[in-house]
């Protein structure tokens, strides 16, 4: 038997449900944005870089070409990439996990948003480079001023770059609060046993 749930969801005081397909259209990348958790899977392979961000920009800006052109390879140079036009011009597979993730950011910005929506996006790299990645979104963000909601299992991550927390058991909300409080004085078994979780040192 399918359960069908019921309710509405609200996005920037939109009811989603209840939209049109232009309407949602205009809300994808223009008011909210994604940023997946792999980049391989996310980018589209046979298309260059420069081909997927020119598209977001075009269909939600009112720039020409060579416009959207521009603000793309700011935009990737902004990501701390030292050679944006070698990037843009590169296929996906051309580029390594961590620069993906640079070109799904980029192009999460690419037209102002509002909301930003990142699902585990440093799930798949190592140490280092999802240090430099959630750096590059958090400055990104506060100089946009562009709210975030990051999904993530990874509390270390949370105390580092969250202002409030939400914490989900089995699809429902059992605790939230500011990130000091929750990550301070937890008060549901799952919150603790995500922070028993976290390796010493963390």
């Amino acid at each position: 038997k399918i359960r069908v749930p019921t309710g509405t969801v609200s996005v920037l005081n939109n009811n989603v449900g209840a939209m049109t397909e232009k309407e949602l259209q205009y809300i994808r990348g223009g008011e909210v944005s994604m940023i997946f958790q792999e980049p391989m899977t996310a980018l589209n392979p046979v298309l260059r870089v420069k081909d997927q961000i020119n598209d977001v920009i075009l269909r939600h800006e009112n720039m020409s070409e060579d416009e959207a052109e521009t603000l793309s390879l700011s935009l990737l140079e902004d990501m701390k990439i030292t050679d944006p036009r070698r990037v843009y011009e590169s296929f996906p597979h051309e580029l390594s996990g961590g620069m993906r993730q640079r070109v799904m950011i980029a192009m999460a910005f690419s037209c102002s948003p509002k909301l930003i929506v990142a699902d585990e996006p440093t799930t798949a790299l190592d140490v280092t480079v999802q240090a430099q990645i959630l750096s590059l979104l958090k400055e990104r963000a506060q100089k946009t001023k562009t709210s975030v909601i990051l999904i993530t299992h990874d509390l270390a991550v949370v105390a580092q770059l969250c202002h409030r927390v939400y914490v989900m058991y089995k699809g429902e909300f059992v605790e939230q609060g500011t990130t000091q409080n929750v990550i301070g004085k937890p008060t549901h078994a799952y919150t603790k046993a995500l922070l028993n979780s976290l390796p010493e040192g963390k």
